[in-house]
């Protein structure tokens, strides 16, 4: 009764803020596997751009999924800077998903990671962040030395698996966007309790981007999409998730759909930025929280016994 009166009390009193000048776009193409085989990635770009559909007078933020440049790695994107420049402006930043690499002369030292990355109109790199929690057997290959040798490799293209970034660190989108913070999570990062966020960290919005075509029409878009909501209470946090394929949405600290684009849907949704409201006890306490309880259970379990209540 307890908590679901103190929940009834957080909604009701619920009032969040948002900035009128600035907009967000989460785009969705609905891409499948099977586009990647027969279109070229150029004029699989065209489509977002069109369905982007950016006006160059309204500040605006778009958020496109994982996946996206799959024949390209990030030192590659300045290459289609003619199918951008003309149809978005400095009021504008592009966020989307793309692999990247350190340069290397040593083949054996080359690092490769899946990574997000705040671009203006002109492609150039604002902002980057390389994905820490990998996919085992998806993303890289555990126990790689040994399983390499039979023939064995990740699922995704080519051959050497991914390697973690080091840190997951908010991102200042600069003054032109009024110093607004996000914090950038790909595909199933989204999944973990209590590790989303560090307790000192308060972003205005939280960016997930993933591609949900592997899913194929299983419940995992579902699952995947649930994760999300599970987190934007648990930490008190917007959520703007853009996934191809999979459900797009924006996502109040309580847990509530504004806008949403199912499985299956091709567009674009978009809302006012909004401003970080206010840490929950989750965000500051996380998992101890189950641990507390835990003890309390058995201590209670434990007066019980001896009461022989």
């Amino acid at each position: 009764m307890a908590i679901y009166s103190y929940g009834i009390l957080k909604i009701k009193n619920s009032n969040y803020k948002f900035d009128k000048k600035l907009n967000v776009k989460i785009v969705s193409p609905n891409f499948s596997l099977k586009d990647y085989n027969i279109q070229s990635e150029a004029s699989q770009i065209k489509r977002l751009i069109k369905i982007s559909d950016p006006d160059k007078e309204k500040k605006t933020l778009f958020v496109w999924p994982e996946g996206i440049f799959y024949q390209s790695y990030l030192e590659d994107i300045k290459k289609y800077q003619n199918l951008f420049k003309d149809r978005f402006s400095e009021n504008h930043l592009i966020i989307l998903g793309i692999n990247n690499f350190t340069n290397s002369n040593n083949a054996d030292n080359q690092k490769y990671f899946n990574s997000l990355v705040v671009l203006n109109h002109k492609l150039e790199i604002l902002s980057l962040y390389n994905k820490v929690n990998l996919v085992p057997f998806g993303e890289f290959l555990p126990f790689e030395k040994v399983l390499s040798k039979f023939g064995l490799k990740k699922i995704t293209p080519g051959y050497s698996s991914f390697s973690p970034g080091d840190k997951r660190a908010i991102i200042n989108l600069g003054e032109e966007f009024n110093e607004k913070l996000i914090l950038p999570l790909i595909c199933y990062e989204i999944i973990y309790p209590a590790k989303m966020k560090k307790k000192n960290q308060y972003p205005d919005l939280v960016i997930n981007i993933s591609e949900d075509a592997w899913f194929g029409k299983s419940i995992g878009p579902h699952q995947h999409f649930t994760k999300a909501i599970y987190r934007s209470i648990e930490e008190g946090v917007f959520i703007a998730r853009s996934a191809n394929k999979g459900i797009s949405a924006f996502i109040n600290p309580n847990g509530k759909i504004l806008k949403s684009l199912n499985t299956g849907e091709s567009g674009s949704i978009e809302l006012n930025f909004p401003y970080f409201n206010r840490s929950t006890l989750f965000s500051i306490y996380g998992n101890k929280i189950f641990f507390l309880i835990i003890f309390l259970y058995i201590f209670l379990a434990l007066i019980f016994k001896k009461l022989k209540i």
